[in-house]
């Protein structure tokens, strides 16, 4: 059901105001949570006498909450409500983080990490839907975008609090300010309100919200082949985010003979790089709708990963990790615009959380494959394995019905 009193004026209400600050304020915590881990990784090797296997063990059990996380709290916020809910996963992802500051054992450390994960995937969702329902449907591109940015913003914060805290006190410091989110969902259940079409739409719902998941999401070759087409699409995002960004400047250092010297010109530059495009594939998703806009940044991130190759110099790698940045990254926004316009209200939150958090739980895995494919094939083949994934994405976007009637409808909204 369309909130009819949602316009397309550039005037925000107040609630409006306050859910894209609680939702970037959100995703940014989540993202300081998730970088935490991170830059203290070397230091728990170190402290902790990890093997490099119990080490990346750790990433791969928080994506598995993230994915538990995601499935149960997008049921629960569309159930019982987005705001309460938001506030809930809040919490479990704040107070796992801050136990990390006592995490002396490799077993804690997983059982932390897995609550931590199981918080922080149960927020896009909820977050994602909250802007949905708040705003017009031709705003919805550029808000999401907006609060995408907001984890940008949080991947600043926690490289400056890794510098500053672990060489004086130590990495179990670090995660002590995992409590600072506690602070958020007091603002968010003292100003947040439901939205007016969550509560019509409970008021006429006639079914539980699993079989309503199941009915929307799975119960027919069309609505099946959407999900999976989606899913794929997020994976394949996920892939290149973590792929390029993780890997890029190792790849340029080690087959470029580079020396990039300043890793946080590197991060700033290359955040700089999303942001720009994520503000900008949310006004062309808006107004020109959703095949154009992927169908643009999808070709471009399969072209532009060659570019890497031209780098020569640190200041020719700043500027390409941005522009690649750009096109690979930009994109992430607009999978909550499009997953939120394709699925009603009554599982919003759950189709958002189920595609999102299955994409980052096999996307995941691209720093493996890239891993293994540097040891063997030039840096030539590592961006061809890139290119192709960015081509499959675009190949099963076109074939979405879905995403046609959205593009159609874009500018009658």
């Amino acid at each position: 059901m369309e909130n009819t009193s949602l316009t397309r004026s550039h005037t925000f209400s107040k609630n409006q105001k306050w859910i894209i600050a609680s939702t970037s304020s959100g995703f940014a915590l989540e993202n300081m949570d998730v970088l935490f881990l991170s830059f203290a990784m070397s230091s728990m090797i170190s402290q902790l006498h990890l093997s490099g296997g119990a080490a990346g063990l750790i990433g791969s059990i928080t994506n598995l909450g993230m994915l538990f996380g995601g499935i149960l709290f997008g049921l629960i916020g569309d159930r019982f409500g987005r705001v309460k809910t938001f506030s809930y996963t809040i919490f479990i992802f704040a107070f796992a983080t801050a136990a990390m500051a006592f995490a002396n054992n490799i077993t804690l450390i997983y059982g932390l990490r897995f609550l931590a994960g199981i918080g922080a995937g149960g927020e896009y969702g909820v977050g994602i839907s909250l802007i949905a329902e708040s705003f017009h449907k031709n705003q919805i591109g550029k808000m999401t975008s907006v609060a995408a940015i907001g984890g940008q913003i949080g991947a600043i914060l926690a490289a400056i609090a890794a510098a500053f805290i672990i060489p004086q006190l130590g990495w179990h410091a670090l995660f002590l300010l995992g409590l600072v989110p506690v602070v958020l969902t007091y603002f968010i259940r003292r100003h947040l309100h439901e939205t007016t079409e969550f509560v019509e739409a409970k008021k006429e719902e006639k079914r539980s919200t699993t079989s309503a998941v199941f009915k929307f999401m799975f119960s027919s070759p069309k609505l099946a082949y959407q999900s999976f087409a989606l899913m794929i699409m997020t994976t394949v995002q996920i892939a290149g985010y973590f792929g390029l960004m993780n890997w890029l400047p190792i790849i340029v250092q080690k087959q470029l003979g580079l020396n990039v010297s300043g890793s946080s010109l590197w991060m700033i530059s290359t955040i700089i790089g999303m942001s720009l495009g994520m503000i900008t594939f949310g006004s062309i998703l808006d107004f020109f709708g959703p095949r154009r806009a992927f169908g643009i940044f999808l070709l471009a991130s399969a072209a532009m990963v060659f570019t890497i190759t031209l780098a020569h110099n640190t200041i020719s790698l700043l500027i390409i990790g941005a522009i690649v940045g750009f096109f690979s990254n930009g994109m992430f926004g607009g999978y909550g615009a499009v997953i939120s316009r394709l699925y009603p209200t009554e599982i919003r939150s759950t189709a958002n959380n189920v595609i999102v958090n299955i994409g980052r739980a096999v996307g995941g895995f691209s720093s493996v494959v890239i891993g293994i494919l540097m040891d063997h094939y030039s840096i030539t083949v590592v961006m061809a394995f890139l290119s192709i994934l960015y081509v499959i994405s675009f190949i099963t976007m076109i074939t979405l019905p879905g995403m046609k009637k959205l593009t159609l409808h874009a500018n009658e909204e």
